[in-house]
């Protein structure tokens, strides 16, 4: 019995020993996968780290410019018209700039800046724990060397390569730099609303001084933009913009760098100067028409600049005024949709431009690019080449049936008025006399006589052409009237009278321009007279003015465009209205609404300044004379166009 109790005790050592050889199996098992594991994790991380390094963007040009040049654009008045392309200040290092404003910075968007080295793990942790709380991504983790990295090399794309690669330029930011260097590329580089890169840039844009002149609460503002910087914009916001501030503001009291008193009182500080340069909603299709002409200026390496234009923004905001007035009132019961008008200087300075009734409804340009039959106001370019060719004003002509290979033209009346002098029938707008002065002096000098006056756009040469069914652009018929305007000088419509840089050293500037002397002064006398008489007796009666002016009406056929475009010492505005899908008005012409308009904008153009003499040969005087005339001695009932 005692052997086998001692038998079986004797198990009992033994199982012990197997316990722990079993132990022991186990923890090198453990041991052996865990290091193999993290061997294999090792490579596999070194594998994905060559993957997605293999084609990080070269840091060589990590402090070169990437943005789309700014240009500001100042009315006549030096009032500012737009702002395009993405704004820089100038470059700012933190030892240059408050204390507060970096400091705002580092209190809201990363706290342990200068105590991690790239990635904040304890930041990272707090943000998973306040996302998980809430349900949704609430806050962010990512630091400022982080999001320097992102901003300087890489896209917003939130994807997986997109995060380790701003990972790996992070710690590169962190070995390369310093700390302060670090947040120096930043502050220089963060996109801050507006079109603004940079504290500077923003400060400039939203308070008009530079990064070193902010207040504590301009700061906190600039600080608070990082978060949303275009529904935080204080230009767009300026109550969410104050808000958000508020919140840098605490934040910066949680941090250490303010006192609650402190803060306080930098809340209550005068936020007005966020709104003294609010950019003008006016203009527009001028502005689109401007910001494609200066790089052909100045080249497109010249950085940011300031473009002083020729735009009168009081004029402007009369023109889209008149044209939105009268297509609302007139629109439904004429069918017309559309309109287009432009004011320019005698030397060709545009001085207001309405592309259309409502740019954010359409960008099409039609004072510009679209290319309208101009009817009876391109009679005055056939009028003045048979001046040239030894006709005048008083040269007789007939009013009579007329067949050239089949196309008889007709007049608006549909009747024909015998004999007359060739200035009662620019007066009345009489088509046959227009034609058959035409093909008296060739239609192929009627042609170059377009183009020397400016008009580029492909002529046809058929005996219609006296009659303008040939499309041209409004920018291009008002510039010719222009040379008449300006006593006979050539001239190209422009916009941009000087460039500068952001340091102020000018570019560009005008000078000169025109093709010189292009008419004979007594030619442009003779048309002055001609073009004065459609005014005063003819079918421009509706333009009428409280001065001397000549102009022209122009109606196409079916009434698909309506013309005026006249001109005094001081302006030449051309209207144009129809329907952008050539859809027929209900007999609008030329002589009627268009007219109408005209003189509503020439009266606001000429205000109650006196008479500008421009050095014509023209004598003002004789033809204040000659009106009261020709008003006792012609009244009838003329045709409309």
């Amino acid at each position: 019995m005692a052997s086998r109790n001692s038998q079986k005790t004797a198990p009992a050592n033994s199982g012990d020993k197997k316990s722990k050889t079993k132990s022991y199996r186990f923890m090198r098992f453990l041991f052996k996968w865990s290091f193999t594991l993290a061997i294999w994790g090792l490579v596999m991380l070194g594998g994905m780290t060559a993957f997605y390094a293999y084609d990080l963007p070269s840091t060589d040009k990590a402090l070169e410019v990437t943005r789309r040049p700014a240009v500001t654009l100042l009315a006549l008045d030096g009032s500012k018209m737009a702002s395009l392309g993405d704004l820089q200040g100038q470059a700012v290092s933190v030892k240059d700039l408050p204390s507060y404003l970096p400091q705002a910075v580092i209190a809201t968007e990363d706290r342990r800046f200068y105590d991690h080295s790239g990635i904040d793990i304890i930041g990272v942790a707090r943000a998973m724990v306040t996302n998980l709380k809430a349900g949704r991504v609430v806050q962010g983790g990512s630091t400022i060397s982080q999001q320097a990295a992102k901003n300087l090399f890489l896209t917003p794309d939130r994807t997986f390569k997109r995060k380790y690669q701003e990972l790996l330029l992070a710690f590169w930011l962190e070995q390369k730099f310093t700390k302060d260097q670090i947040l120096t590329i930043y502050l220089n580089r963060v996109y801050l609303g507006s079109g603004t890169y940079g504290v500077d840039a923003a400060a400039r844009k939203y308070f008009s001084v530079p990064a070193s002149k902010l207040t504590v609460f301009q700061a906190a503002i600039i600080a608070g933009l990082l978060k949303a910087p275009s529904r935080l914009n204080p230009r767009t916001n300026i109550k969410a913009a104050i808000s958000r501030g508020k919140v840098v503001l605490s934040n910066m009291v949680a941090a250490g760098y303010l006192t609650v008193t402190s803060a306080k009182r930098a809340a209550r500080s005068n936020l007005r100067s966020t709104h003294n340069q609010r950019s003008q909603k006016i203009g527009r299709y001028f502005v689109d028409w401007i910001s494609e002409q200066v790089r052909g200026f100045i080249g497109p390496q010249s950085g940011d600049v300031t473009v002083q234009t020729t735009l009168d923004a009081k004029l402007q905001a009369r023109v889209e005024h008149h044209i939105e007035k009268y297509l609302s009132q007139n629109g439904k019961r004429y069918n017309v949709s559309e309109g287009a008008i432009i004011v320019m200087s005698p030397d060709g300075a545009v001085r207001a431009m309405a592309g259309g009734r409502n740019y954010q409804k359409s960008q099409f340009n039609r004072a510009t690019q679209a290319r309208r039959q101009p009817g009876s106001v391109f009679k005055p370019i056939v009028y003045l080449t048979a001046l040239e060719n030894g006709l005048s004003p008083d040269s007789r002509f007939t009013d009579s049936a007329l067949t050239i290979k089949s196309w008889k033209p007709r007049n608006y009346d549909g009747k024909y008025h015998g004999e007359m002098s060739l200035k009662e029938a620019l007066s009345r707008s009489v088509n046959t006399i227009a034609v058959k002065v035409s093909e008296r002096v060739g239609r192929g000098n009627v042609v170059k006589t377009a183009k020397r006056l400016g008009i580029t756009a492909t002529l046809t040469t058929s005996p219609s052409l006296a009659l303008g069914t040939s499309g041209v652009s409004l920018i291009e018929m008002t510039g010719a009237y222009a040379v008449l305007a300006n006593g006979g000088h050539g001239i190209w419509p422009y916009g941009v009278e000087r460039i500068k840089n952001f340091s102020g050293r000018q570019l560009y500037r005008r000078q000169g321009g025109g093709t010189g002397r292009i008419v004979e002064p007594r030619h442009v006398k003779a048309m002055d007279d001609m073009l004065g008489e459609v005014i005063r007796t003819g079918t421009g009666k509706k333009a009428r003015l409280r001065r001397w002016a000549a102009g022209k009406t122009g109606t196409s056929q079916s009434f698909r465009d309506a013309w005026f475009i006249g001109y005094t010492r001081s302006y030449v505005t051309g209207v144009w209205l129809g329907n952008d899908n050539d859809a027929p008005m209900n007999k609008i012409t030329g002589g009627g609404l268009p007219a109408i308009i005209w003189q509503k904008i020439m009266s606001d153009a000429h205000g109650d300044k006196a008479v500008k003499n421009t050095g014509r040969a023209t004598k003002p005087k004789p033809q204040a004379k000659e009106k009261s005339f020709w008003d006792k001695l012609i009244g009838s009932i003329l045709s409309a166009d």
